[in-house]
């Protein structure tokens, strides 16, 4: 059973693309997608920090505007 199932695996085909990988180029290609992804998990923090501390901004100027003039705060779209 073992010998009938070594028999359908093509390793010929197996070997000659295995011998078509290039180490350097696979290594590179790994470390350049660690780099990418750190990038794009970056930007999407960074972004999402910036939208946090903007809507904070605006929130605490609007709250003393409304403490300090004593005006009402515009509830409508912007």
């Amino acid at each position: 059973m073992a010998a009938s199932l070594l028999e359908r695996v093509p390793v010929d085909g197996i070997t000659a693309q295995a011998r078509q990988v290039h180490f350097w180029r696979t290594v590179l290609t790994v470390v350049a997608a660690l780099l990418f992804g750190a990038g794009w998990l970056a930007a999407k923090i960074l972004g999402a920090l910036w939208l946090g501390a903007a809507w904070s901004a605006v929130a605490v100027r609007e709250g003393w505007r409304e403490g300090w003039q004593g005006r009402r705060v515009s509830r409508g779209a912007a």
